[in-house]
């Protein structure tokens, strides 16, 4: 289904790669649709699950989160898209409840990465007043959008380019730790005679 997309995948195609009876494979899944949902859940374990696992609490961790995903689109040729995205732009407009299962998916994905930044506005490295709900979704919506561009254009470039914004974000609303100092040379006058 990932290759090939759930409406281009019939439950022969399955049976056959899977090398396995009819039998086989009703006696798990009652239908294509069952099938779907659990290739949903699936993909929503895997995907989600490592992201859950990510240490995300300073900007040094999704500098690493960023170099590691992008290495691994690479690996791929940046084929594929997104697992989850990508069931998700099939099944938007044809299925209500699979929809809402990777929507599910993706409110996950969302959750993980707010936790990480909560963590970091907990240790007060994320200012006051920053909407880490907000910073999560746009996060997410820039890893998709690089995701998909990537699979496009064959390049890890786009997917590069979103992880640099979002750090660059995140960094904006970041408060560096308290034994870092600014440069003298870089200091204003009066910060940098309260310095000395």
């Amino acid at each position: 289904m990932f290759a090939q997309g759930i409406a281009g995948t019939t439950l022969e195609d399955v049976r056959a790669t899977a090398k396995v009876s009819s039998s086989q494979l009703y006696h798990y899944f009652r239908d294509k649709q069952d099938l779907v949902r659990a290739v949903i859940a699936y993909r929503s374990d895997s995907v989600v699950g490592h992201q859950e696992q990510t240490r995300l609490e300073s900007l040094d961790d999704f500098r690493a989160w960023r170099d590691e995903f992008v290495a691994y689109k690479r690996q791929l040729f940046s084929r594929g898209g997104c697992p989850l995205g990508s069931l998700g732009s099939e099944l938007a407009t044809t299925d209500p409840a699979m929809r809402l299962d990777v929507a599910n998916g993706f409110d996950r994905w969302e959750v993980a990465i707010g936790n990480g930044l909560r963590a970091m506005h907990a240790r007060g490295r994320i200012a006051p007043g920053t909407d880490l709900d907000d910073l999560a979704l746009a996060i997410l919506a820039a890893i998709q959008g690089g995701l998909l561009l990537a699979q496009i254009q064959r390049d890890t470039r786009p997917l590069e380019v979103a992880f640099d914004a979002i750090i660059a974000l995140i960094s904006h609303a970041a408060i560096p730790p308290p034994d870092h100092q600014p440069p003298l040379s870089a200091a204003t006058p009066a910060l940098r005679q309260e310095l000395i």
